[in-house]
């Protein structure tokens, strides 16, 4: 027995190792290097654009030590030679957060790489109209706690398109997209990032075509307490391919940052969401859980009351997906692939935390958070926990009852506006 137990640790701890990191194509060495002409001609280009303007960056390795800022200047386009013959590096920046910052509307950023910005690559605000495409963001110095925090981040704005782009090494959130409305994710690549995409606190958006792989968590759907749009609603994610997203956690745990909780080994978290349809994705040898349906309070941290927020997650479904399981162990690094390690013994596909909303109704039979999953896999894993009125962890069980929650939720996108 003992023998038997050694091997089963030996396997697991094989298989946790992960997936083989993929190469990109990125590599500085064969750029040519700016000179400081070009360098201050870049920097001038962003200070005297006006409207109608096309920022062109030539071929090379541009080393900056100052932010590149488009101040509230609309129908801009920033265009590179190609996402990874025009390379934007912000290492030895001495001023600013972010490599580059926008406002403005129907901006399009285009064929390039932001790498090593203290803060955020790239961050967007109170733009209408913003396109990211084939956009490469990174960190190359490797000590990942010290990597910013998100790579693409438009926040406060409508008509979000973000495609073609490949972002890595994030320790929050590689595409993030946070208090907007009118977004598509689609056709990226995400890896090597605490979350790969992020959908916070943003209504109307659909996520597809997506290849999320070797994150720590694949992708998240959030509505987090205490921003200046109070929630979000109505998010599409499909006809993703959601695989061995076994990455640590290197996310910074300051003020309760949730993400820092998400245990490596986690396809999809969806936390105090709300109308969410979650379909034809192949979400695969994740070892941790396939899709994880939570409201806040699982996260033990206080609860606020902050207006137009709700901490419960509602109207969700879930059909037509794809998994498939590692033969591993779930990560024991974080308190939820504990629980899910001595509640489930392996990874579910589905683990909904069971919490209701009190005003909708106390039994779990009745569906009152209009949970709805209707899979074809004929070996699913479904569990729902049932935490004791105590609270204590060690009282908590599983139920399997998948049928409970049989029935569909269709959510309704419009995306007509992005162009």
């Amino acid at each position: 027995m003992r023998l038997f137990s050694l091997v089963l640790l030996l396997l697991a701890g094989i298989i946790s190792c992960g997936p083989k990191e993929q190469a990109t194509s990125l590599d500085t060495e064969k750029l040519p290097k700016a000179g400081p002409e070009q360098i201050e001609k870049l920097i001038e280009q962003f200070i005297d654009a006006k409207e109608g303007s096309v920022i062109e960056i030539p071929e090379g390795y541009y080393e900056l030590h100052t932010q590149l800022i488009l101040d509230n200047v609309n129908d801009v386009k920033i265009k590179g030679a190609g996402m990874f013959n025009t390379v934007l590096s912000f290492k030895t920046m001495t001023t600013g957060g972010e490599g580059m910052k926008i406002s403005g509307n129907n901006i399009v950023l285009e064929g390039f790489t932001v790498a090593d910005a203290p803060g955020d690559n790239i961050k967007t605000q109170h733009c209408d109209g913003i396109t990211f495409r084939k956009v490469n963001t990174t960190w190359t110095h490797g000590k990942k706690s010290e990597n910013g925090t998100y790579g693409i981040y438009p926040v406060q704005c409508k008509n979000v398109l973000v495609e073609h782009c490949e972002v890595s090494h994030s320790r929050d959130a590689g595409i993030y997209v946070g208090q907007s409305e009118n977004i598509i994710v689609r056709n990226n690549y995400v890896h090597q990032n605490v979350a790969g995409i992020e959908i916070e606190n943003s209504d109307n958006a659909e996520v597809y075509d997506n290849h999320a792989e070797n994150n720590t968590g694949g992708i998240l759907i959030f509505n987090l307490p205490g921003l200046p749009k109070p929630f979000g609603s109505r998010t599409k994610v499909f006809n993703n391919l959601i695989k061995a997203n076994n990455h640590e956690n290197f996310a910074i745990f300051q003020d309760g940052n949730p993400v820092s909780m998400i245990p490596p080994g986690s396809g999809m978290v969806i936390l105090a969401g709300d109308q969410i349809e979650i379909y034809n994705n192949q979400i695969l040898d994740n070892r941790t859980l396939g899709i994880a349906v939570a409201s806040y309070q699982i996260t033990d941290l206080p609860v606020p009351t902050h207006p137009g927020w709700s901490p419960y997650t509602s109207r969700v479904y879930i059909h037509d997906n794809t998994y498939e399981r590692p033969m591993a162990l779930p990560d024991l690094s974080k308190d939820w692939g504990k629980l899910i390690a001595a509640k489930c013994l392996k990874a579910p596909d589905i683990l909904y935390d069971g919490i209701l909303d009190p005003s909708k109704g106390k039994d779990p039979v009745t569906n009152p958070m209009e949970i709805f999953v209707d899979e074809k896999t004929e070996d699913l894993r479904f569990f729902r926990m049932v935490i004791p009125d105590d609270g204590n962890i060690l009282g908590i069980r599983m139920e399997k009852d998948v049928k409970t929650f049989a029935g569909s939720y269709p959510v309704s996108t419009d995306v007509s506006t992005i162009r």
